[in-house]
């Protein structure tokens, strides 16, 4: 097993919490401006963005175009509220301009758009797609001789299309070391659970065939998360992946687990109760951080 350093630092840690919980309340105030969206995955994946953008990833939103900058790729992009608001708190674009999503002639649109924001990689919209395009990316950096990295989200749900297996396959032949597969392992998809619909597990038993290097973590967990993308690095031979166990819709707790809120966006009554929550998760951060 790679050896990696682990990552102790409590003050960073706690800055990054009460980064994801400042992220889910803006998705919160997102969604009930635009009165549609994606409620369950965008609360549920904050930590690992929010891990991504302000520890992980070699990015500068000053110089959202350099050539060496790591890529991020969103296979999932109904759940972009979370990007807009993370790139929006990175300093990509001004957060008054989160009030706009979905709206008409925004650059927030309902699927982000490669053109419409600095910081977006990618256009979204047909799930399964996004490793396919990341491979692409780290094909040409490893051709290149480029150093930096590529970091692809998918959704557990979107693991239903054959396209994401024949990239799962395509990218350790290739030996892709410069690729972290983050699969959002939350359970759900817009009409019912994964293990009803179209059962994945055992999934990490799948992967590990395929010669991809696994490890599984709490998605809710900084340690774990930063821990995970450190150990890919050290990964010289093939490409990780990452499934990533998260809670669909954290930290609102008539949100959690219940995959009616995939594409549910909150009442202005219901994003009241939501916010109250989460303010009250952001205190008790902010009780330990000071």
């Amino acid at each position: 097993m790679p050896q990696v350093k682990r990552y102790c630092d409590n003050v960073k840690i706690l800055d990054l919490q009460r980064t994801a919980a400042k992220l889910r309340e803006e998705v919160i105030e997102m969604l009930l401006q635009a009165q549609s969206g994606h409620s369950a995955g965008s609360l549920g994946t904050a930590d690992i963005f929010a891990a991504l953008y302000f520890e992980i990833m070699n990015i500068d939103p000053k110089n959202p175009d350099d050539p060496n900058r790591d890529r991020f790729i969103l296979s999932n992009g109904h759940i972009c509220p979370i990007w807009y608001a993370t790139l929006s708190h990175r300093g990509y674009f001004p957060k008054t301009e989160l009030k706009k999503l979905r709206k008409i002639d925004s650059r927030l649109q309902g699927h982000p758009h490669i053109q419409m924001l600095p910081g977006i990689e990618n256009t979204s919209g047909p799930l399964g797609i996004g490793l396919s395009f990341a491979i692409g990316i780290s094909s040409a950096a490893l051709l290149d001789q480029a150093s930096y990295r590529v970091y692809c989200m998918t959704s557990d749900g979107e693991l239903n299309e054959g396209q994401i297996w024949e990239a799962a396959m395509y990218a350790p032949k290739q030996r892709l070391n410069n690729l972290t597969w983050i699969i959002d392992r939350n359970n759900i998809q817009i009409d019912g659970t994964t293990e009803q619909i179209l059962p994945l597990e055992p999934l990490r038993d799948k992967l590990e065939s395929f010669n991809w290097y696994v490890i599984e973590i709490d998605g809710h967990n900084i340690e774990e998360i930063v821990n995970a993308c450190n150990m890919a690095k050290a990964v010289t031979q093939r490409p990780t992946v990452i499934i990533a166990h998260t809670i669909p819709g954290k930290g609102v707790n008539f949100m959690q687990y219940k995959f009616s809120w995939h594409g549910l966006a909150p009442n202005k009554e219901q994003a009241k109760a939501a916010l109250k929550q989460l303010r009250s998760m952001e205190s008790r951060i902010e009780s330990e951080y000071y």
